[in-house]
């Protein structure tokens, strides 16, 4: 005689199925009888009042602003030339490392603390350890390089 293929396993699994889709059941009955009872429960409505702010009742039509589509601007606004420059392209620091055989070093610039990075290339005095120097920032591989080195007498 032939052993049954069900397993205490399988009669297992198959119990926690039935009971999960029974749970589901009852689960989704429960949200029938209580949106019958509470009316529909469906998305309340929200509206943006003259300043922009999202309120539950409707805005006064009064306060509605007309605005024509030429006067919205699309993009970044045009900078204004300005007789004065704010950001002075020559700084002041002082040398906090040079290493004059390698040909390269880092000056401390005076204003903000910051350490930049100069190179043989771009010094035209010849300088040394705390010397006070005036320099100019240049983008470079690994942030900002101090360029036009002078020494400052």
């Amino acid at each position: 005689m032939a052993k049954s293929q069900q397993t205490f396993s399988k009669s297992e699994k198959e119990k926690k199925r039935l009971k999960k889709r029974e749970d589901k059941r009852k689960k989704m009955e429960a949200r029938k009888l209580e949106k019958e009872e509470n009316g529909t429960g469906g998305i309340p409505l929200a509206y943006v009042d003259h300043n922009g702010n999202l309120t539950d009742t409707p805005p006064d039509p009064s306060m509605k602003v007309k605005v024509k589509a030429k006067n919205i601007v699309i993009g970044v606004p045009t900078k204004e030339e300005s007789d004065e420059d704010p950001f002075d392209p020559i700084r002041n620091g002082k040398v906090s490392f040079y290493d004059s055989s390698k040909g390269f070093g880092f000056i401390i610039d005076t204003e903000t603390n910051e350490k930049h990075f100069t190179h043989v290339s771009g010094i035209i005095d010849e300088i040394a350890e705390n010397d006070k120097v005036t320099f100019e920032l240049e983008k470079g591989q690994r942030g900002m390089n101090a360029v036009r080195v002078k020494l400052v007498k």
